[in-house]
């Protein structure tokens, strides 16, 4: 027995040490742990989302949330603002219920959340990839400290109507930048997506699918997409951040072929999960299950649950369909037990990744939150990305940049001092005194010199500012007009069948061009609005979009040319509502546009040019740049190669500037009707006065892949022109021949 003893006193410092070494048990094997310990009714309270109420986004709904907080039958939260008010809800999430399950906090953290940046739509502008991303860290770096875990972003819809008030929250209209800009958003939120600070939150790409290709423009309404334009157009940029990580999906509003989305199996199983591979779960958006009803595709909200959960849908927002009736379902046999534990174990999954299991209050921080929210360094990043975000689509006779001194102007229109329109749709936790207005930042530069007068509202028929905004331009060298959409006129709910500057707007410019003062036109808005009219009256357009916080600032920046506009559009902008939709990746008719100009019988409008008033990817800068001798590497391209395609780019002002070249390939001949031609790589480069660089991009077979007649996805051989320029209509091209056809893994 004394051997013993001793034998046992040597061993355990061994046994000690084994227990030490031996690996944490993954997050698998503790979600496994976790589900089997749970009952039927806490597993189905993981898929419960409610909102507190405090910044709802859909019809209001009541419930009672605490009694289910403390029995373990809610999931996650939404709209909860701030690190006080998170950590109250999370203790009593957790403090109180059986198995201490944390909340997950969720929150519309669309483009900042109290450092406001650019609308997505700006963002894109900008074609700039990094700081889009920095961007999304800032946003998720607020929102972090302030408790929230999860923003429901980014919103990755192609839209192609302007419409529609989501262009906004878009990246525009095209399938390749859309998906760039997925990934860069992705990557902003979620890192790389280990989750192991407390600077990040989970992303959500939504909204799952073709919500943007909504009928006659109207949100919420009915699509019709082929599957192949659901492939080749919508579903990319989804593809895009499930690729880059993204931890959550949302689905759409719409329907999609006769099935709504929310209970559309044939996305939310066979693409997202069957395909695609996708491990995270997906939410409703707010009240889309039990709008099945209203879709003609359930008879009561039962049947809408037992639907949208076997279709592949896992977390109710605000419905109060899978609460009542997914246990009834699952005991009855209709939804199976595999099936529950997949969508509650990637849901628990998250929290685990997230770290919320070892602290729940790890993000409840109020000291980090009063440190971070309007750090001075987000406000500066936030500057920088609204001044990259500008396009200037006229500049007559150079009158831009200003002089930053010296000079008498007349700021005049609603949104020159509007600081909640400025910052545009989905504005989270804004303070509008944050906001730095055009007015404040010009007032900065010309003092006594800048004559302010607001001129008229952006709705109704008032025009009794129109005496005190021509008394402004009659004392001032130049005008400055900013007018646009104020914070109601864009984002969700927010359809126009008119894309004219409303209210008086339009009279108040020409009152002010009677004045006889050059004008610059600054349209500050969440969508392309008409300019065909209204551009004579104006010297120089720049459109900051709704640009955020520090809008005011950057717009002085490139007004007075400390900052080179060399932002791009991100849409093609229509000379009338009638043309729209429009885009720049069409499929041609069997009469395009005709050789002989005096054909009448071609595709056309016979009071109006087909083509846009400015094309896609179309902005000026205060220099010029001259594209020339542009050539392909070989003629051939094989299977298993590269091609190289070049092309010299020369800054031919006085001027240094960034310039975007694009890169857009033509299919001549498929075996389905291909676009005209299709963005395939762009470049920002820097040059100095003078200066000329070379630029080439690369192209492989699998880059020219597309959903051929048989749908299967893969390339075809045959002619290929390439194009390199400004923008879609750059006539800079050469061709070369693409040998054998091949299937690819699907995009």
């Amino acid at each position: 027995m004394r051997l013993l003893r001793s034998a046992l006193v040597l061993l355990f410092p061994l046994f000690v040490a084994a227990l030490r070494a031996a690996p944490a048990p993954s997050v698998d094997e503790r979600v496994r742990d976790l589900l089997s310990r749970m009952t039927l009714e806490e597993k189905v309270g993981q898929l419960v989302q409610y909102s507190s109420r405090e910044d709802m986004t859909g019809p209001a709904s009541e419930s009672s949330v605490t009694p289910q907080l403390e029995k373990g039958e809610v999931g996650s939260m939404l709209n909860v603002i701030g690190a006080a008010e998170t950590r109250r809800w999370q203790k009593i999430a957790v403090e109180h219920s059986r198995l201490h399950i944390p909340l997950l906090f969720g929150l519309d953290v669309i483009h900042g959340y109290r450092t406001l940046f650019p609308i997505p739509l700006a963002s894109a502008s900008s074609w700039d990839m990094a700081r889009i991303e920095q961007a999304e860290h800032v946003a998720a770096i607020e929102a972090a400290a302030a408790g929230i875990h999860w923003t429901f972003a980014p919103m990755v819809d192609i839209a192609r109507d302007p419409r529609w008030g989501r262009i906004a929250e878009s990246a525009g209209e095209d399938t390749f930048l859309g998906s760039a800009v997925a990934r860069a958003r992705v990557r902003g939120f979620q890192g790389d997506g280990s989750f192991g600070g407390t600077d990040r939150v989970l992303a959500c790409a939504k909204h799952f699918a073709a919500y943007g290709a909504a009928q006659a423009g109207r949100d919420y309404f009915t699509t019709d997409v082929t599957e192949r334009q659901l492939r080749e157009v919508y579903l990319p940029p989804f593809r895009a951040a499930k690729e880059a990580g993204v931890a959550t999906f949302m689905a759409a509003f719409n329907d999609l072929d006769g099935t709504p989305c929310s209970s559309n199996p044939f996305l939310l199983d066979r693409v997202l999960r069957g395909e695609w591979g996708f491990k995270g779960f997906v939410v409703s958006d707010w009240g889309s299950i039990e709008e099945l009803r209203a879709h003609g595709n359930v008879a009561d909200i039962r049947d809408a649950a037992l639907k949208a959960f076997n279709a592949g849908l896992d977390m109710d927002m605000e419905n109060g369909a899978f609460g009542p009736h997914v246990a009834e379902f699952v005991r009855a046999g209709k939804i199976s037990q595999a099936r529950l534990d997949q969508a509650v174990g990637a849901i628990l999954a998250a929290k685990f990744r997230l770290g919320l299991f070892d602290d729940p209050y790890r993000f409840c921080d109020e000291a980090r939150q009063e440190a971070l929210l309007l750090n001075p360094q987000h406000l500066e990043l936030a500057r920088d990305l609204a001044r990259r975000s500008c396009v200037l689509l006229k500049n007559k006779l150079d009158v831009l940049p200003l002089k930053a001194s010296g000079l008498k102007v007349a700021l005049v229109g609603p949104l020159a001092d509007a600081p909640l329109d400025q910052v545009g749709t989905w504005h989270a936790k804004v303070d509008k005194k944050d906001t730095v207005t055009v007015r404040a930042a010009l007032a900065q530069l010309y003092g006594a010199d800048l004559h302010y007068a607001r001129g008229c509202e952006t709705q109704g028929d008032d025009r009794s500012g129109f005496a005190a905004a021509r008394a402004a331009a009659a004392a001032s060298d130049i005008v400055i007009a900013a007018l646009g959409e104020d914070v109601f006129q864009s984002g969700e709910s927010t359809s126009r069948t008119s894309l004219d500057f409303s209210g008086q707007q339009i009279a108040l410019l020409e009152e002010l061009h009677r004045a006889g003062k050059p004008i610059v036109l600054l349209v500050m808005a969440g969508r392309p609005l008409l300019l065909e009219k209204i551009e004579p009256l104006v010297d120089a357009i720049l459109v900051p979009w709704h640009p955020g916080t520090m809008g005011g600032p950057a717009i002085a920046d490139v007004l007075t040319g400390a900052h080179n506009p060399a932002g791009k559009l991100p849409v093609s902008w229509p000379r009338s509502v009638g043309q729209v939709p429009l885009f720049y990746a069409h499929k041609n008719s069997g009469r395009p546009e005709p050789l002989k100009p005096k054909d009448p019988y071609f595709s056309r409008y016979i009071d109006s040019p087909s083509t846009p008033q400015y094309p896609f990817g179309f902005g000026l800068s205060y220099t010029t740049f001259v594209y020339d001798r542009i050539r392909v590497s070989a003629p051939t391209l094989r299977d298993g190669g590269t091609l190289t395609v070049t092309a010299w780019v020369r800054n031919a002002g006085k001027r240094a500037g960034e310039e975007i070249v694009q890169f857009y390939v033509r299919d001549r001949v498929g075996s389905v009707t291909r676009p005209v031609r299709e963005l395939k790589g762009f470049q920002k480069i820097e040059l100095a006065a003078g200066e000329a660089r070379e630029v080439s991009f690369q192209l492989a077979p699998a880059d020219l892949a597309f959903w051929r007649a048989d749908m299967s996805f893969g390339w075809e051989p045959g002619d290929f022109d390439v194009f390199i320029g400004p923008d879609a209509t750059s006539t800079l091209t050469a061709s070369f021949k693409l040998e054998e056809a091949s299937a690819v893994a699907a995009n």
